[in-house]
């Protein structure tokens, strides 16, 4: 089947690349020439691990332009652009996602399918349908549900599809059936139901992990004051199967280009359909969120003293999670840069995300290894949950600091291997 991709950042240029897996003709278009001369020439933008190896291996298949009218071969145009929270507001700007639309009218017709896949709130697919059906084509709405680090195997192997359709559009399901043929024949689970089920199923899905990640936040402020241990708490739950384990890990929060802003969107649109009471709880979600952050540079005072410029803290990960270089609202570069603006010297590392840390934040001192890192500081901080660092050996890291006091805002390390080895430990929610 012949694809276009609009928009081909992180969403755009993975699904792109897993469509061509899939076997289809795909061409991505994007307004941004460098990012396409690198997705052309078979490097990722950005760091997702599996993708630089689909874009080389599907290039036969799989081409990218800035060229709109490129699109006019295709008959399955997918709109994968962003929606980032709107200046000022809550809400969500829709701009790119309108622009994109607006760019493929003249490019289709009678036998086209668009398929939106950015995340938006609920009413805008029957808004942009009637545009669309006026040159004769069709609109689905088929959410995302990628995970940063994981998103090749989420496209390729979703845990469910959602097609978004007109009442009674068996066509619009035929094709999409047609496009995702090889997970729908390993027993995927499909979902077929209406545009505003559709986009509610993705708002909501963020909705409730990070009210599962908060929840488990706010106990984890209960147990710092009581001497629980929110670990073992979570384990404790989460052998509940109505429960589950999983986004049950207390720390810093969470942070990225989707939870933090679809869940100030989701209540910016409830207001608007005046049952702003209905996600009301949201907004307490995201404070919890948001102490999390604050309860780490505490920490950090209670070791170093009231007065901090001049220390010298070492902070280990910038990026808003693992196998990502994604920093865009990412705690621990938050963190990092609220420590910077207490004239605190940081030293910062990341396996991945130094780069896009650097170009946001370019205060830090950034260093490409831990041990580089954690030389001269007299605090260490944990606040990514990378492998490598959770696999330090306290004992091999004590001969590269003179410190002896880390804060792990991940709950990520093991407490009695770091204390055994002469460390203060300190995590969240742990005694």
């Amino acid at each position: 089947m012949r694809i276009s991709v609009i928009g081909c950042g992180y969403l755009g240029a993975v699904h792109a690349a897993c469509m061509a897996e899939l076997g289809h003709d795909v061409v991505g278009v994007d307004v941004d020439q460098a990012k396409i001369d690198a997705l052309s020439d078979g490097r990722a933008p950005f760091f997702e691990p599996g993708l630089p190896e689909l874009l080389k291996a599907e290039h036969g298949r799989l081409r990218f332009t800035t060229d709109i009218a490129e699109v006019s071969h295709a008959r399955v145009h997918f709109v994968a652009v962003g929606t980032p929270q709107l200046e000022g507001s809550n809400a969500a700007d829709l701009r790119f996602v309108d622009a994109a639309v607006d760019a493929l009218l003249p490019h289709i017709g009678p036998g086209h399918l668009v398929v939106g896949k950015s995340t938006v709130p609920v009413g805008t697919a029957a808004r942009l349908a009637d545009k669309v059906e006026a040159t004769g084509a069709e609109l689905a709405w088929n959410p995302e549900f990628l995970r940063e680090g994981f998103a090749v195997s989420d496209t390729l192997t979703p845990d469910r599809l959602v097609y978004g359709v007109r009442h009674g559009d068996d066509r619009a399901s035929d094709v999409l059936d047609e496009v995702y043929r090889r997970p729908l024949s390993t027993g995927t689970p499909r979902i077929i139901t209406d545009y505003a089920t559709a986009e509610l199923v993705k708002v909501s899905a963020n909705a409730f992990l990070a009210t599962k990640i908060s929840f488990i936040n706010a106990m984890a402020e209960i147990a710092e004051v009581t001497g629980a241990d929110v670990t073992t708490l979570a384990d404790a739950i989460g052998h509940d199967a109505r429960i589950g384990r999983r986004f049950l890990n207390a720390g810093v929060g969470f942070g990225g280009g989707c939870l933090p802003k679809d869940i100030r969107a989701f209540q910016a649109r409830a207001e608007e359909l005046g049952v702003g009471h209905a996600l009301a709880f949201l907004d307490d979600v995201d404070q919890v969120n948001l102490r999390r952050r604050q309860r780490v540079l505490d920490l950090i005072t209670d070791a170093l003293g009231t007065e901090l410029a001049g220390r010298t803290v070492a902070v280990l990960g910038v990026t808003f999670k693992p196998d990502s270089d994604d920093v865009r609202d990412s705690p621990a570069l938050d963190i990092a840069s609220r420590l910077a603006l207490r004239g605190v010297t940081v030293r910062a590392t990341d396996p991945e995300g130094i780069e896009t840390a650097r170009a946001k934040v370019p205060s830090l001192d950034y260093h490409e290894s831990v041990r580089d890192a954690v030389a001269g500081a007299e605090v260490i901080t944990v606040l990514t949950e990378w492998r490598e660092f959770r696999e330090l050996d306290p004992r091999e890291v004590s001969t590269w600091t003179d410190a002896r006091t880390i804060i792990d805002g991940r709950n990520c390390l093991d407490a009695g291997a770091w204390r055994a080895a002469g460390w203060t430990y300190h995590g969240l929610g742990r005694p």
